[in-house]
């Protein structure tokens, strides 16, 4: 326990600032700070980090506060936005149902869909859009225009987003480029993956989510719920640049790309379960082989445009580095919440870093490589030895 302790306070305190030189080239500057201070420096109120090693998460903490107006303080039993780290979980809820047949990952996603169908076009006569396309962000589907804001007044149906019919203010989908000749990274592509789910279960895609990811894996404070007033009462808000308190900008029904309220320890319960599943020693949700699937990269990702990532797999980003494959999907949420998932099934290591500051991105990147660089992750190797 002596040990454990003096790990986090050494991850603690020695943070860098980080600059991407060149895909997973990195370089470090100034000298050691603490998250506190850095905290204070990117105005980021609350953080929720745990750490995964040798195939367990080793320990969970958070610092400072939910919500600057009220200073109440941030534990790890606080809800954090996930951002569109919510599309992992999306990924493999599908995926559980493609191993029981239910779905096919190469047939026409038209021919399941029941109260919507992605809309035909040029593009899609010849080559229809499937569920590979859709995990991979190659379907060719639009990005929504200008996002999803959260209705005031009224509440859009799934169907109405999809459509871009009031009183959803998006644009609608629309297929714009061949499918599975280009990666295009679209939210609208995880919705139509939520609308799937629904159609061939008949359930809600909360309820999915909680049936087949959640309840296996004890991931008590884990939801795709729209928070209530109560559910708010145990999350944080998000804050802007300047460190202000803003109302969270959860969309009520587009939920599958970006509606996830949980904890670092809770994911990191998922990313265990994904590293034993590769390994053969778990199938709680997916098989070996489906989540070996899941890790095989799809389409090469050029690392100095996509911050170290090599390739896109089955609703994962790949990172690859000599023998060693690290699985990631970060995640931010306008105006002012960020996710960092990653995990190594070879290694047994991982983190969740989870914050309520739209700069929480940058301050992650600072303590992932504290924590990297204390349990000696190969994946920074040579430039950590220096630090």
């Amino acid at each position: 326990m002596l040990r454990i302790k003096e790990r986090i306070e050494r991850v603690e305190n020695n943070l860098k600032e980080v600059e991407y030189k060149d895909g997973l080239n990195i370089a470090f500057s100034g000298g050691k700070v603490s998250i506190l201070e850095r905290m204070q420096s990117f105005k980021v109120p609350g953080v929720s980090i745990s750490v995964i090693n040798d195939y367990e998460v080793e320990w969970a903490k958070s610092y400072g506060v939910k919500d600057v107006r009220t200073e109440n303080i941030a534990t790890t039993d606080t809800l954090f936005e996930a951002g569109s780290t919510s599309k992992a979980l999306t990924a493999a809820a599908i995926l559980h149902l493609v191993e029981r047949k239910s779905l096919d990952l190469d047939g026409s996603v038209n021919d399941k869909l029941v109260t919507w169908k992605i809309p035909n076009n040029e593009y899609t006569g010849e080559t229809k859009i499937n569920l590979r396309h859709l995990l991979t962000h190659t379907s060719g589907i639009n990005r929504p225009d200008g996002g999803f804001e959260i209705e005031k007044e009224k509440t859009p149906t799934l169907n109405q987003v999809l459509n871009g019919e009031s009183p959803a203010v998006n644009g609608p989908v629309k297929v714009l480029t061949f499918p599975g000749k280009k990666h295009d990274y679209s939210n609208f592509g995880y919705l139509i993956i939520q609308k799937l789910l629904e159609d061939v279960t008949g359930t809600p895609f909360s309820a999915i989510m909680s049936k087949i990811v959640f309840k296996p894996l004890e991931m008590n404070n884990s939801t795709f719920e729209y928070p209530s007033e109560e559910l708010k009462k145990k999350a944080t808000v998000p804050h802007d640049e300047k460190g202000e308190a803003k109302e969270p900008g959860l969309h009520p029904t587009a939920l599958a790309q970006g509606g996830l309220l949980t904890t670092p320890l809770d994911l990191g319960k998922y990313v265990v379960e994904l590293m034993n599943a590769f390994n053969g020693k778990s199938s709680r949700i997916l098989s070996s082989s489906m989540v070996k699937k899941m890790f095989t990269p799809e389409i090469s990702l050029n690392p100095k445009e996509f911050m170290g990532i090599t390739g896109q797999g089955l609703g994962i980003f790949i990172i690859e580095k000599e023998k060693d494959v690290f699985f990631t999907h970060p995640g931010v949420n306008m105006p002012g919440a960020t996710c960092n998932m990653m995990g190594c099934a070879e290694t047994g290591q991982g983190t969740v870093i989870m914050t309520n500051g739209i700069n929480g991105s940058l301050l992650s990147l600072e303590i992932l490589f504290s924590i990297a660089q204390e349990y000696k992750w190969s994946l920074w190797a040579n430039q950590l030895e220096s630090v």
